[in-house]
């Protein structure tokens, strides 16, 4: 719907302006789903976004809206039934890539080995144009042997509907009264029997259609005949290709490569470090089969991020053996994908020391029973390797800078003894105790008064400059807001329908959305007047939501927006709305009236 050339502009310029800042967190189509009672909700639906270094983003949105759930993620704090559908979180820190160096004669032959094995992979390169024509006919063959798309889909849907007609009246039947409801709870029964059966059949009925692809399939005697003939000639092919000399130009990479797979294993214990050197020597034997080329680092990256994240080898000649204090010559791209990583050790170095979190509620964040000193004591020890005395000297210091007066008398305290501000306070020293590159702050005023919110905010964004760490603000308080973020992302239904600056988003709100979001504010409101209020629910997150989420809400809604999603409308570098709006052939529409001249009322209300 917008001009290609116009898009490759701004993709081009969007480039130009990420080179200026560090890239610290990159988000790519991420997709994150819930399995609830039989069905599965989406709960973010292809957010892209970029977090830089030391800079505050605000995530703002109704509640529902996905925020928790989109830093969650890559937090690595989803609940055990969420799962990363689709997409890529990228953690770019190169803290975490340090490992052992290749500096010994241990390390140096299996280096060795790893080339040499990869150097015989190579030769499938040659029959990789062979090989992908075998890949076709195999497609063809298992096409007419497999459910079609379609039937799957059918098929999967109404399981999942029975699954959850199943589950709700179970439930239901489980509020009746045994004594007082008995027909009621025998007729549910019934419901449910019948239910089941149907259930029986409908997960049959997947059998039953694959065993008529098969008899459609050993009448088409035709085809079969062309397969095999066809598929003889291709092997016979392959097999000679793949005995000749592999290309030398391929050759020339693979000792760098087995670099990489030596220093992305290298922190495993013997066991796992085995097993994930198989699984990358596999990957790269399957992406050489295949002609992948290895040099790109996008195609590198993607074949390490299905095993382990990629320690990069920046420098080919070895290092320096007599100085153990030589500087490491490799960097790390980490795969914050929960799927991708399984190994507990990797998410040791990620959550707590990389990206902390500061909730809302600091009584359930804090031990009851465990003092004080000891909370902010045990993270100290665990992430930097510090005796029990530097710890308590660190914590004490902490405690100094949130601001917790007499922080010595005050270590050995209970959590009870303190206020609620204090205990704020505290749960940001935990957080900042390993120095993290990422803090969220998912709503860390919200159980706290006016006076102490206001406190709280100044201490997070002092600290700031102190530690030099990022700032991911979770609220629904635009307030809150305008004093902390530099960026805000707004979030609606599970997706980004909003991103600028907060000048930007604040004074030149372009989606409906963000205008219903500022038109609600009760500082902006005159006196006298009705409060404004976004008419309506959210969609449900457990259906294929078609066209623009907002649109049943949308009081300024377009036709196209009941049938068709919104692409991301660039307004300049730093501003991006997804609304039809914004298309050149829609409607001009102003903004609310309550709106139009918000600058003064915000300068007055937030101090912006």
């Amino acid at each position: 719907m917008v001009d290609e050339e116009l898009l490759s502009q701004n993709e081009e310029k969007v480039v130009e302006n990420k080179e200026e800042k560090k890239t610290l967190l990159s988000i790519k189509d991420l997709v994150v789903k819930f399995r609830v009672r039989g069905r599965i909700l989406t709960a973010i639906r292809g957010i892209s976004l970029d977090i830089y270094e030391n800079e505050s983003i605000g995530i703002v949105g109704e509640s529902g809206s996905g925020k928790s759930v989109f830093t969650k993620t890559f937090a690595g704090m989803l609940d055990s039934n969420g799962f990363i559908d689709s997409g890529s979180i990228v953690l770019r820190d190169d803290v975490l890539s340090e490992t052992n160096a290749i500096k010994n004669p241990s390390s140096m032959k299996k280096v060795e080995g790893y080339t040499a094995k990869l150097n015989e992979y190579a030769k499938l390169y040659n029959g990789a144009e062979v090989y992908k024509q075998i890949l076709e006919l195999e497609a063809k063959k298992n096409a007419k042997l497999s459910l079609t798309e379609e039937e799957c889909e059918a098929i999967e849907n109404d399981i999942a509907d029975l699954k959850y007609e199943i589950t709700e009246k179970t439930n239901y039947k489980m509020t009746l009264d045994s004594r007082k409801q008995r027909f009621e709870i025998k007729k549910i029964s019934n419901e449910i029997t019948v239910l089941k059966e149907h259930l029986k059949t409908a997960e049959n009925q997947k059998g039953l259609l694959l065993q008529k692809h098969k008899e459609d399939y050993l009448k088409d005697t035709s085809f079969i005949n062309s397969y095999e003939k066809k598929m003889a000639e291709l092997t016979k092919e392959y097999d000679e290709l793949i005995q000749k000399e592999a290309p030398k130009e391929k050759i020339a990479l693979n000792e760098k490569i087995a670099k990489e797979v030596y220093l992305s294993t290298a922190r495993f214990g013997i066991i796992t470090r085995s097993r994930y050197v198989s699984k990358l020597l596999k990957e790269l034997k399957k992406a050489m089969k295949l002609g992948v080329d290895l040099s790109d680092v996008d195609t590198l990256n993607n074949i390490f991020d299905t095993v382990v994240f990629r320690v990069e080898y920046l420098k080919e000649d070895e290092l320096d053996l007599a100085n153990p204090n030589e500087k490491k010559y490799y960097r790390g791209y980490c795969n914050l994908d929960c799927a991708k990583i399984k190994y507990g050790k990797d998410w040791q170095q990620i959550r707590g020391s990389r990206i902390a979190t500061v909730f809302q509620d600091p009584m359930t964040s804090l031990n009851p029973i465990i003092t004080i000193g000891k909370q902010i004591t045990s993270v100290i020890i665990k992430h930097q390797h510090c005796s029990a005395n530097e710890a308590r000297l660190r914590a004490i210091d902490l405690m100094t800078k949130v601001g917790i007066p007499n922080a010595e008398k005050r270590f050995d305290d209970y959590p009870f003894q303190y206020s609620g501000g204090m205990r704020q306070r505290i749960v940001i020293a935990i957080a900042l105790s390993c120095q993290p590159k990422i803090l969220i702050c998912d709503e860390p005023t919200t159980a706290l008064d006016v006076t102490i919110q206001a406190q709280i905010l100044k201490l997070i964004k002092d600290l700031q400059k102190e530690f030099k760490y990022t700032i991911v603000f979770i609220t629904h308080d635009l307030g809150v807001v305008a004093n902390v973020a530099d960026r805000v992302a707004v979030l609606y239904a599970g997706q980004i329908v909003e991103l600028g600056k907060c000048e930007e988003i604040f004074y030149d709100p372009r989606h409906p959305y963000t205008w219903a979001l500022l038109s609600s504010l009760p500082q902006i409101a005159q006196r006298g007047t009705e409060l404004y209020s976004i008419s309506g629910t959210p969609p449900s997150l457990y259906n294929k939501i078609v066209g623009d989420p907002f649109a049943p809400r949308n009081p300024y809604c377009l036709k196209i927006d009941t049938l068709m999603d919104s692409p991301m409308f660039k307004i300049n570098d730093t501003h991006y709305a997804k609304t039809w709006l914004l298309d050149p052939r829609s409607p001009k529409q102003e903004k609310p009236e309550i709106i139009q001249n918000i600058h003064e009322k915000l300068l007055k209300a937030f101090n912006i």
